[in-house]
């Protein structure tokens, strides 16, 4: 059906819409605390749902549906251990932070080792944010270029430059309303997509069940007990349960806990309590989410009579549901379904470029004598400042991204999960080892990072296992670090003569 005029216009009434609406519900800022933290006053609900959007991105709403749609429901393991990954996090992460009053999460580990570590692992968090970030925002770009016929270029700049706008005037609270608003867009979208699909069917759901137990295969198979015949098959085996329940805990556990764009909306609620809550409404919203886009992508299986992506002319599972948009959308839902696609990465691009500036400026730039010397105004335009330059180097990096054969999410969560690891292990261990050192958390902490270095470059170790090794390496050697000092400052004894 193509894309008419009208769903032009509703995309241009969404992006202008978004942007104004988040500059006016933002307010006004007096010092960092309020850019970056919503001075601490922000509602557990609205952060609940914030954190889900942030996370999801176009990584979820084209590349979870393409997963179901060329295999099956295996991904499911994956999202449990999401939800057991916030559980811990809950239960342990967020009363050491609460404790702590922390700015960010790397304060937890300034006040816990000492200052340069905090630098450290903040600087580590900035170049991942980046490159993960520039995944997500080309992602997004995919189905934009593929249904509107905008240039690659043209569709990132278009959604980066309007996110931009509202994240540097709004901060932390402009976002966190956004991201709201944006979840339950893109979630609209969907659905309608799906009840189409549906309606279309001459069946209905029965179709879709037919059509996913069709030549002899199981679509709706979520446990994959597979181990493989060796040790290391199964460790390269993708999407396993044991694989997926370990890695999806881990991951969360690191990502809910370590990386300041979903630990600053925990640190920005009113007391540890609300933090959460939010954290628990996220947990039980994701799962939901992904089984529901899992669904999604059965459904277009069924759509296309059951053939593959690549009988449909489509390079990578991504297209389908791009492809699905484009041709079968009548007017104007097409154009509500492109406005959910633009929320869903406006969304985690306003997140990222908003911790980026809060890293930068609450755990690097205060401590320098120029940051140490500003009043309130001072503050809120340096972090302004940040936030346009990290606005803007997100857009460019975006663009140096070309390659569309291989499912954007895997790559996505690749990148995060190769320093997830040691950030993971490093916030371990200050909160299960007590008597670990500044300088043995440094060690265990470079020891992880070159492990997934190790890991990536001579093994195909599925990327679900990537936190967990990053991890276990760091707490084993800070823990052996901390060990050998011990023993190296122990007084020698002698044996009288």
């Amino acid at each position: 059906m193509g894309f008419a005029p009208l769903d032009y216009v509703i995309v241009a009434v969404y992006l202008l819409g978004v942007t104004a609406a988040g500059i006016l519900i933002s307010g006004r800022q007096h010092s960092s605390r309020d850019y970056f933290l919503g001075g601490k006053q922000m509602s557990w609900w609205s952060v609940g749902f914030s954190i889900a959007a942030s996370e999801t991105s176009t990584l979820t709403f084209i590349s979870i549906p393409g997963l179901a749609f060329k295999g099956n429901l295996y991904f499911l393991q994956l999202a449990a251990g999401y939800f057991i990954g916030r559980l811990i996090v809950s239960a342990v992460f967020i009363p050491a932070y609460y404790r702590g009053d922390l700015e960010t999460a790397y304060d937890f580990l300034g006040k816990r080792f000492g200052l340069p570590l905090r630098r450290f692992t903040s600087m580590v968090f900035i170049v991942t944010r980046v490159l993960a970030s520039g995944v997500r925002l080309f992602a997004t770009a995919i189905p934009v270029h593929l249904i509107t016929g905008l240039s690659y270029p043209t569709s990132i700049l278009l959604i980066g430059g309007f996110t931009l706008v509202y994240t540097y005037l709004g901060g932390l609270k402009a976002v966190v309303a956004m991201d709201v608003v944006q979840l339950f867009i893109y979630l609209g979208g969907a659905v309608a997509s799906m009840w189409l699909i549906l309606h279309h069917l001459p069946n209905g759901w029965s179709d879709v069940v037919a059509f996913a137990a069709s030549n002899g295969q199981n679509k709706f198979a979520f446990i994959n007990i597979h181990t493989g015949t060796t040790f290391m098959a199964f460790l390269t085996a993708p999407y396993t349960l044991i694989g997926g329940l370990i890695g999806g805990t881990f991951l969360t556990m690191a990502s809910h806990g370590t990386d300041q764009m979903l630990v600053q909306r925990l640190l920005g609620c009113r007391t540890r309590w609300d933090s959460q809550r939010a954290l628990m409404l996220d947990a039980a919203f994701i799962v939901l989410q992904f089984g529901f886009f899992l669904v999604l992508g059965l459904c277009l299986y069924a759509f296309y009579g059951g053939v593959s992506f690549q009988q449909l002319g489509l390079g990578t599972s991504d297209e389908v549901f791009p492809k699905f948009i484009l041709e079968n959308l009548p007017t104007g839902i097409a154009g509500l379904v492109v406005a959910g696609v633009l929320a869903s990465a406006m969304g985690t691009l306003s997140s990222s470029i908003n911790s980026l500036a809060s890293s930068t400026y609450l755990d690097i730039f205060k401590f320098t004598a120029r940051g140490r010397s500003l009043d309130q105004q001072g503050e809120i335009r340096w972090s302004r400042i940040f936030t346009l330059l990290w606005g803007v180097l997100l857009i460019g990096g975006a663009m140096l991204f070309t390659d569309t054969k291989n499912p954007v999410i895997e790559l996505g969560l690749k990148i995060a999960s190769f320093t997830y690891g040691g950030l993971l292990g490093t916030f371990l261990l200050g909160l299960l080892f007590k008597k670990t050192a500044q300088l043995d958390a440094m060690i265990g902490f470079v020891s992880g990072l070159l492990a997934m270095v190790a890991v990536l470059a001579f093994t195909k170790i599925d990327f679900t296992w990537h936190t967990f090794i990053g991890s276990m390496v760091t707490i084993i050697v800070g823990n052996a670090s901390y060990f050998v000092r011990v023993r190296m400052a122990a007084p020698t004894r002698t044996t009288p003569s």
